[in-house]
């Protein structure tokens, strides 16, 4: 893990430009290229989400030179930033809100091109959210990265799982039985990515159980 030697600035939002000197803001498109076939990542995400996820990619890559390619195994980098920026917050809290949405951005897209699912950003950023396509789960990515950064409980972030009724209490029962974690480590994304593996996991087998395996649900099934 980066240390704070490490760092080539003390700006929590990192440098204005990414490490490899020709990129530019033009490059957000570069970011997002066709993924192989795969029903489960369907398109593209808004560009507002490419937007703010790009810009995780750039402050990660100037801060820590760390490159960000959407893998899970890249999240601990954003890891380390929420953890940065908690500290650095308090100092310049107007970097709060950027942090927390291009953090949640990023940690949205890498779920979603795990999992498959499609973007609903409608409204403020608090109403965001990312809904699942092959399982009904649904939450809002930038929630979880505000709970993150303050280590606490985001009201009104949509940060919890919206699950089936018929579902969440199996689910809520096998998520329980997991062992104690510090705040730090149980809001970090990395391991919230973790929690929703086996969360999807479970989910799919019960729906290829019961017949429903080719099922796919569309963001208006979360209305």
């Amino acid at each position: 893990m980066t240390t704070e030697a490490d760092k080539d600035t003390d700006d929590v939002s990192g440098a204005a430009r990414p490490a490899d000197e020709g990129a530019t803001d033009d490059d957000t498109e570069d970011l997002f290229p066709e993924p192989a076939p795969n029903p489960d990542r369907e398109a593209a995400p808004p560009i507002e989400v490419a937007e703010l996820a790009a810009a995780c990619v750039r402050f990660v890559a100037a801060r820590y030179k760390g490159a960000l390619d959407f893998a899970p195994e890249t999240l601990s980098y954003v890891d380390q930033w929420l953890r940065d920026a908690r500290v650095e917050v308090p100092e310049r809290p107007e970097a709060a809100d950027l942090v927390q949405a291009a953090a949640g951005a990023y940690f949205g897209e890498v779920v979603r091109r795990a999992f498959g699912g499609r973007w609903v950003v409608e409204g403020q950023h608090s109403e965001w959210k990312l809904c699942l396509s092959s399982v009904y789960c649904a939450f809002n990515p930038l929630g979880m990265a505000r709970e993150a950064l303050l280590l606490e409980p985001a009201e009104g972030w949509g940060a919890h799982l919206e699950l089936d009724h018929g579902e969440g209490e199996a689910i809520g029962r096998r998520l329980d039985a997991l062992p104690p974690v510090e705040d730090d480590e149980y809001y970090a994304p990395t391991t919230r990515f973790d929690v929703l593996t086996i969360l999807f996991d479970a989910l799919r087998e019960g729906m290829r159980e019961r017949g429903l395996g080719d099922v796919r649900f569309e963001p208006d099934d979360y209305a």
